[in-house]
């Protein structure tokens, strides 16, 4: 199982889901091993975009990473997954994740926590195999009645994005494989990977056969746009969003996020970073971001990021996404790294 590479295709923000389609076709002739598709409330519905890189593939694995699973009533998740399951020959994999809270909120979703992801992960398995459920009343919610079709018995693997400790041993007894987050310091990913490990150990699960995606932003030999925007941006949007959670997991100084988020610029900017910074803002993001934290990334030559990708490899992870690039992005990485 060790050793796989996928990427995020659409990464962060598009105003073209048709270029899914050639990254998909791009990917697969380079022999990368999965594409994860993220959703986001535009122009990026995860079933739809599964449905387009499943019929233009062959060989690649394609996976949700993530949807939320309290945006769609149980039985269509499950009848999204099945059709991909079918459609792909058995390569789909439906990865979970818990969202934003606030967002919720604003919309009138019920928020998401680690009982209602396991009362799913159970609902979407038993009718899955063919179950007929009856009366469910769960933290999923409440369904009089749950029934696809009696004769299924698919295996179709649960993933789930995870960011803290908790949540990540939860999804090594619950779940079949584990998405990290971008920007974890290399003792931080040694420590997830143990954390999910031990989590399918007490499940009684083979922890050997348990996924763990890695996800590593991989930047080969960027120009100074580039890397602004895949690099420094997409850090300062975490930071904006969940920035406690990601410097505690890391054990970075939150004095440093303090002074982020106090700064007038970041105070003042309306917005992801990512989506609508220009260059010259993103320079002054820049020199708020200690060297420490952009280096939990992969920036330089083909052969340094294939090193770095190695290293994922070393501390556990099974499988590594390259973050922050299309496969056309990729190529000379992915050389240097089959060299090795």
């Amino acid at each position: 199982m060790r050793g796989q590479l996928g990427f995020y295709t659409l990464a962060g923000h598009t105003n073209s889901p048709r270029d899914l389609v050639q990254e998909c076709l791009d990917a697969e002739a380079l022999g990368l091993d999965a594409a994860f598709i993220s959703e986001r409330f535009n122009l990026k519905e995860a079933a739809t975009l599964c449905g387009a890189a499943g019929a233009v593939t062959e060989r690649l694995r394609i996976a949700t990473g993530a949807t939320n699973p309290n945006t769609r009533h149980p039985l269509i998740t499950a009848t999204f997954a099945t059709t991909m399951h079918r459609l792909t020959g058995g390569r789909f994999s439906l990865g979970l994740g818990r969202g934003f809270g606030a967002l919720f909120d604003a919309i009138g979703a019920p928020r998401v926590n680690m009982a209602m992801l396991g009362d799913h992960a159970s609902i979407l398995r038993r009718l899955w195999h063919g179950e007929t459920i009856f009366g469910h009343d769960g933290p999923a919610g409440k369904y009089p009645y749950l029934g696809m079709d009696p004769s299924f018995d698919e295996d179709i693997p649960l993933l789930l994005t995870a960011l803290g400790p908790r949540t990540i041993e939860f999804a090594g007894r619950v779940f079949d494989g584990v998405i990290l987050h971008t920007f974890f310091a290399d003792e931080t990913l040694a420590r997830c990977v143990e954390l999910a490990r031990r989590g399918a150990t007490e499940a009684g699960k083979d922890p050997d056969a348990f996924e763990i995606w890695s996800v590593l932003a991989v930047v080969h030999d960027p120009d100074r746009s580039r890397y602004l925007k895949a690099v420094v941006a997409r850090l300062a949007t975490y930071l904006q969003g969940y920035g406690d959670l990601l410097v505690r997991v890391n054990g970075w100084d939150p004095t440093v996020l303090d002074r982020f988020r106090a700064d007038e610029f970041v105070q003042g900017f309306r917005g992801a970073l990512d989506a609508v910074a220009s260059d010259d803002e993103l320079e002054h993001v820049a020199s708020l971001l200690p060297q420490e934290w952009i280096d939990a990334s992969a920036i330089g030559s083909a052969e340094f990021c294939a090193q770095r990708v190695e290293q994922q490899f070393d501390l556990g992870a099974t499988g590594v996404i390259l973050h922050g690039a299309t496969p056309s992005q990729l190529t000379e990485v992915v050389a240097a790294h089959r060299s090795r």
